[in-house]
């Protein structure tokens, strides 16, 4: 059996129009909103909320379906079997035009960062170049961020700005790249230019959510020997984010002592961040602390972030109790949920296998006009295959496709994993089936899933052909990708297979990260 993933290409020659970043699947922390709203490190953006309904936890009691959800149409690089039928003509348009902008976006980045190879191009066309610059910042593609502003800073019309420095700097933060972080600003300093705050704080962001803890005090204190140039209420917020991070809880105390010192007070993104990292390190104690000093503060209420890191933690710790506690006691505070608390409190009522609580968060959901989103069904088809409930996760597969959510690359590796728990391997096979003739985008972890099911299976073909496949896709292995093989190839004495491949692991080991 083999799964052919066919590019379809479509070469267009323009370079694409800037994009809102309001379509990521992914959400930004408050500290990380309030950080990069300072900087204006967004050229473009859109917010959207949703105003929930004040409610107990007596929708616990009730049961009760309704509406069905139309989430948007997502947006991705569309992989085709060979051979297979046209589309129907609406769907093929919204697919083809979805498909076009992608590869404008993928073939300008491409196209400049080829051109920064060559020190000939001193006169390209500025907005291409700051497009280009400008997507792959977005998309968190630092190599080919840095080749393209090296490309920018040899042109003729460049100006160097901080703006742009701190864009790049907020982007190798996220990038975990500290050392990079650290190049470009000795780049900056030697263009002449003056750090402004935003600057700073975004390369304490660059070391701290690194690790680099002791780099991002430093900076700090270079910031204070700079005129018009200390600390702020944003960088001190980034640096306590940094400790509660790697839980270096001892290091908060002295940083607010800095604060009250030079007279910045706390605001709700500084109680929200300590918050929370008190509660994911499980110190409920500290973080129930925490929360009366914030109300005890009298210039800071808690807010829907505040519910969500109170309730994620106790039901992390399966506290379920004070969860349902907590619940209330912000409901009455005047605290509204959000979709973000109701998918927190279906994994945990699911993890603490309460299933029909679990059912009476989706029941009242749909009464409070909260659409199930693909988190949603994730989280509950995830729930029901590591508790073996095959049946139930496939009920919930069946449902939101049926409701049209469409299913992502997370869906798959928990139905993959599910099935190879329970012994179906013929229900992976069909999973593959399904994602050959799907546009869905599979990422490394997906194809970990399912080279570990084949090698568990003891389908060793199957397994090499995933594996070949995941390269044609350009997703790069990782060290479980090589975990996975070589336990197969040793269960089934193939030792000098396994040993091979471990030589290629330590050999592209730069490349693989």
């Amino acid at each position: 059996m083999h799964w052919n993933f066919n590019l379809v290409v479509v070469l267009v020659l323009s370079f694409p129009q800037a994009q809102p970043d309001s379509q990521k699947s992914h959400s930004l922390s408050p500290m990380e909103i309030h950080l990069v709203d300072s900087i204006c490190l967004r050229w473009a953006s859109s917010v959207s909320s949703t105003a929930p309904f004040m409610h107990s936890t007596e929708f616990l009691k009730h049961s009760r379906s309704n509406t069905a959800p139309n989430p948007p149409f997502p947006l991705r690089v569309e992989f085709m079997k060979r051979g297979l039928k046209p589309l129907s003509p609406g769907i093929q348009k919204d697919s083809n035009k979805d498909l076009s902008r992608i590869l404008r976006t993928e073939a300008a980045i491409k196209g400049v960062e080829n051109k920064g190879k060559s020190w000939k191009h001193r006169q390209l066309w500025p907005k291409a170049v700051l497009e280009a610059l400008d997507e792959a910042i977005k998309g968190c593609r630092w190599q080919a961020a840095l080749k393209i502003f090296a490309l920018l800073r040899r042109q003729h019309w460049y100006e160097p700005r901080c703006q742009t420095y701190a864009k790049i700097l907020m982007m190798l933060g996220k990038c975990r790249k500290p050392e990079e972080a650290g190049q470009l600003f000795e780049i900056m300093l030697s263009e002449g230019l003056r750090p402004t705050v935003d600057v700073y704080t975004a390369l304490v962001g660059a070391y701290g959510l690194s690790g680099s803890l002791h780099q991002a005090f430093r900076t700090v204190e270079d910031m204070k020997s700079v005129v018009d140039c200390e600390p702020d209420i944003y960088t001190y917020s980034i640096l306590i984010s940094s400790c509660t991070k790697f839980q270096r809880f001892d290091l908060i105390g002295h940083v607010l002592s800095e604060m009250s010192y030079v007279g910045i007070e706390c605001n709700n993104v500084t109680y929200n961040t300590i918050i929370d990292g008190y509660g994911k390190a499980g110190m409920f104690e500290h973080m129930e602390n925490s929360l009366a000093d914030m109300v005890e503060s009298g210039n800071c209420q808690p807010d829907v972030f505040t519910l969500n890191s109170i309730i994620g933690a106790y039901g992390e710790g399966r506290k379920i109790d004070k969860m349902e506690k907590w619940y209330d006691e912000f409901q009455l505070m005047g605290v509204k949920a959000d979709l973000k608390t109701f998918n927190m409190m279906i994994k945990s009522y699911g993890k603490a296998g309460m299933y029909e609580k679990m059912q009476s968060v989706m029941d009242f959901m749909k009464r409070r006009f909260f659409s199930p989103t693909i988190v949603t069904y994730n989280t509950v088809i995830d729930v029901f295959g590591k508790a073996g409930e095959i049946e139930k996760m496939d009920k919930h597969f069946n449902r939101m496709k049926h409701l049209g959510v469409k299913p992502n690359t997370v869906t798959y590796c928990s139905l993959v994993n599910a099935y190879s728990k329970a012994g179906l391997i013929d229900k992976v096979d069909s999973i593959m089936r399904h994602v050959e003739n799907s546009d869905v985008v599979l990422d490394t972890p997906f194809f970990n899933s399912v080279i570990s099911a084949y090698g568990q299976a003891g389908d060793l073909e199957k397994m090499g052909e995933v594996f070949r496949a995941m390269k044609e896709r350009n997703c790069e292995p990782d060290s479980i990708t090589f975990a996975c093989l070589m336990q197969a190839y040793n269960a089934h004495g193939m030792t000098e297979a396994a040993k091979k491949l471990e030589n290629m692991m330590v050999t592209d080991k730069r490349s693989f990260g």
